[in-house]
């Protein structure tokens, strides 16, 4: 969070972004974190956080959606080498759920691939619809990290981690406008 504070105020350190750094990490990493992005071009994990080499495990996909893969993606850091912490980090005006909330709320698949994305989300649209609210993408979106953190909280395999405070599972949010990434639950007392 204080790397957040950097990028919103624009007084960057830039820091393990440098030969030596590429060198210490070469043969080994213990990234302090893992991030699980959507892939949104505007959403960088280790530029808003201003992080370098070897801090952050970044899994990006379309709306945070995850699988098996992706799922065993996260579970990488917390379960090999003991990452204390993974944030689910949703965004403003995210594409991929504005897409997945018209599919969903027209009935209209999208193509190929896109729809397993569609599927993905279905339980944040759902949330949603129940939720409702001035912008209902935005609640979507919102929907989508509380439920993915707090899946990954419950998962069978962190869960542990989690109940024995070896691990933090953060859903936050980024203001495309602001730069600033918003704690919505997870963070630890």
């Amino acid at each position: 969070m204080e790397g957040n504070k950097r990028w919103v105020s624009g007084d960057l350190q830039h820091p393990d972004r440098d030969p030596n750094r590429r060198q210490f990490v070469a043969q080994e990493q213990e990234p302090f974190g893992a991030i699980l992005s959507c892939i949104d071009s505007r959403v960088p994990p280790e530029l808003l956080f201003d992080t370098g080499l070897g801090d952050l495990y970044v899994m990006r996909t379309g709306g945070e959606a995850v699988g098996p893969v992706v799922t065993g993606s996260v579970e990488y850091g917390p379960m090999t080498s003991g990452t204390p912490l993974v944030v689910v980090l949703g965004h403003q005006r995210c594409g991929a759920v504005k897409a997945a909330y018209t599919s969903l709320r027209d009935g209209k698949p999208l193509p190929g691939n896109l729809q397993a994305i569609v599927k993905a989300l279905q339980p944040a649209y759902e949330q949603a619809v129940r939720e409702g609210g001035a912008d209902p993408v935005e609640t979507m979106a919102r929907a989508q990290v509380e439920l993915t953190a707090a899946d990954l909280r419950s998962n069978r395999d962190l869960a542990p981690l989690v109940r024995k405070g070896a691990l933090a599972v953060v859903g936050a949010y980024y203001s495309l406008d602001t730069g600033k990434v918003e704690v919505l639950g997870g963070a630890p007392s």
